[in-house]
C-alpha cells in the first residue's frame, strides 16, 4: 500500500511538472549567415594532438566561410609566453602555436583575447608577455587571426564581422593587474582609464545598430564556479586536488580555509573580492540599457549559459583543454552547466534567429551537442540606471 502511494504520488509529481522544452534542432548550413565559435582557456592542448581543437577544426570544416573563432584567453598556461632565452620558451611556445595552427589554414577569422596566465599569471613581466604573445600570434596566424587589444591596452577594440555581428574585445586583466600596465597619462591606448573604458564600451554598444552585440573578456561576469566562490566538498576535504588532481590527501577542516579564503574574496581573480566586484559592476554600468547579445569569457574550466536578471547573459566556455576542467554548481539564472570539456558555437541564421549550441567534446576528439536554445535579444538584465 506504501508502494503504491508513493507510485501514485510520483506520477502525479511528475504529471504537474512542467515539460522541458525539446532543444531547436540543427540548421542546414545554407540557413546560417555567420557562426561565431567560443572557446576558452585552451593554454596547454595536448601533444599530438588536442581533442577540443580537432572538434573544433572539423566543425570549421563545414563553416569556416561565414566563422569567427574567438579565442577567451588564458591561452598559455601556466604564466604565459616567457622571452626567447627562457628555457621554457620552445614548450610555451608550442602551446600557443598549436592553437594557431588549428584554425589559421581554416578560412575563418580568428580573434585571441589575454586572460589572467597570458600576463604571466599576474606576475611583473606580464605586460611584456602578452605583448610577446600577440607578436607570435599574428605573425603565425597571418591577416585572418588577431590578438585584441592590442600592446596590453584593455580595450574596448570592436570588430565588425559582417552585417550580423559585432565583437567588443576587453582585456579584463588589466583591471586586476597588480604591476605595470598601460595607464594614463604615460600609455598611447585610446582608453587607459576606467572612466574611459566605461565611456568607450557605452559607445561601442550603443553604435551596433542592427548587429547584434558579443562581448569578449576573458573574465565572466557571474559564475557557478570557483572563481564565483563556489567549491565542493572535494575542494574542502581534498584541497590539494585543485593543483594537482590526482593529489587526494584527506585535510577535512583545515582543508576548509582554502575554498573559504576565496569566497570571501581572497584572490582578486575571483568574482568575491573588491577588485572583481569594482571591474564587473563597472562594464555592467556600461552596458546598461544597450545589453549585449551575449557577454562571453571563459576563466572557469567548465561550460556555463546563464541568463540573470543582473548580469544579462553569460556564456563560460573555458572547456578549450580535455579533461581539465574544474567543479561549477547552479546560480541565480543557470540555463545549463558542466564540468565539461568543449565550446560554445552560435549560428546567425539568415531569417534574423540566433542558436547557440553548446558542443562537448570526448577523449578521441568527438563532439555532441549537449545543449541547445535560441536566443532573444531582449533585454535580460533588471539593473537600475545609476
Amino acid at each position: 500500500m506504501i508502494r503504491l502511494s508513493a507510485a501514485l504520488l510520483l506520477a502525479i509529481s511528475a504529471a504537474s511538472a512542467p515539460a522541458r522544452q525539446a532543444p531547436p534542432p540543427p540548421v542546414e548550413n545554407d540557413a546560417v549567415a555567420e557562426t561565431l565559435f567560443l572557446i576558452g582557456d585552451g593554454g596547454d592542448p595536448a601533444r599530438g594532438g588536442e581533442p577540443v581543437l580537432i572538434a573544433l577544426r572539423r566543425q570549421l570544416e563545414h563553416s569556416a566561410w561565414h566563422a569567427t573563432v574567438a579565442f577567451l584567453g588564458d591561452n598559455v598556461y601556466p604564466a604565459g609566453l616567457p622571452a626567447p632565452e627562457d628555457p621554457d620558451f620552445p614548450e610555451m611556445a608550442r602551446r600557443i602555436d598549436d592553437q594557431v595552427d588549428a584554425v589559421k589554414d581554416s578560412g575563418a577569422r580568428v580573434v585571441f583575447i589575454p586572460g589572467n596566465h597570458d600576463w604571466a599569471k599576474e606576475g611583473p613581466d606580464g605586460w611584456e608577455a602578452t605583448r610577446r604573445q600577440e607578436k607570435r600570434v599574428e605573425e603565425r596566424g597571418g591577416p585572418n587571426v588577431s590578438f585584441l587589444p592590442n600592446d596590453g591596452c584593455p580595450g574596448p577594440e570592436v570588430v565588425d564581422t559582417g552585417e550580423r555581428l559585432r565583437l567588443v574585445a576587453l582585456d579584463t586583466q588589466w583591471w586586476l593587474h597588480p604591476h605595470d600596465r598601460p595607464r594614463h597619462p604615460d600609455s598611447s591606448c585610446p582608453a587607459d582609464s576606467e572612466e574611459e573604458i566605461v565611456a568607450a564600451l557605452r559607445r561601442a554598444l550603443e553604435s551596433a545598430g542592427e548587429r547584434d552585440v558579443v562581448v569578449l573578456g576573458h573574465h565572466p561576469l557571474q559564475s557557478g564556479g570557483p572563481h564565483g566562490g563556489k567549491f565542493g566538498l572535494r575542494q574542502h576535504l581534498f584541497p590539494l586536488t585543485e593543483w594537482k588532481k590526482k593529489l587526494y590527501v584527506p585535510l577535512p577542516l583545515v582543508g576548509s580555509i582554502y575554498p573559504i579564503g576565496r569566497g570571501a574574496g581572497l584572490s582578486a581573480q575571483d568574482i568575491p573580492s573588491a577588485e572583481y566586484g569594482r571591474m564587473r559592476d563597472a562594464l555592467a554600468g556600461a552596458m546598461n540599457g544597450h545589453w549585449p547579445l551575449a557577454f562571453a569569457g571563459g576563466h572557469e574550466h567548465v561550460l556555463q549559459v546563464i541568463e540573470s536578471p543582473q548580469w544579462g547573459r553569460v556564456l563560460v566556455s573555458g572547456g578549450g583543454i580535455y579533461g581539465h576542467v574544474t567543479y561549477v554548481r547552479k546560480v541565480d539564472g543557470s540555463l545549463y552547466r558542466a564540468a565539461r570539456s568543449g565550446f560554445m558555437r552560435i549560428d546567425f541564421l539568415h531569417d534574423g534567429r540566433r542558436r547557440l549550441a553548446v558542443v562537448e567534446v570526448g577523449e578521441d576528439g568527438s563532439d555532441r551537442e549537449a545543449f541547445a536554445r535560441y536566443l532573444e535579444q531582449e533585454q535580460l538584465a533588471m539593473r537600475p540606471t545609476p
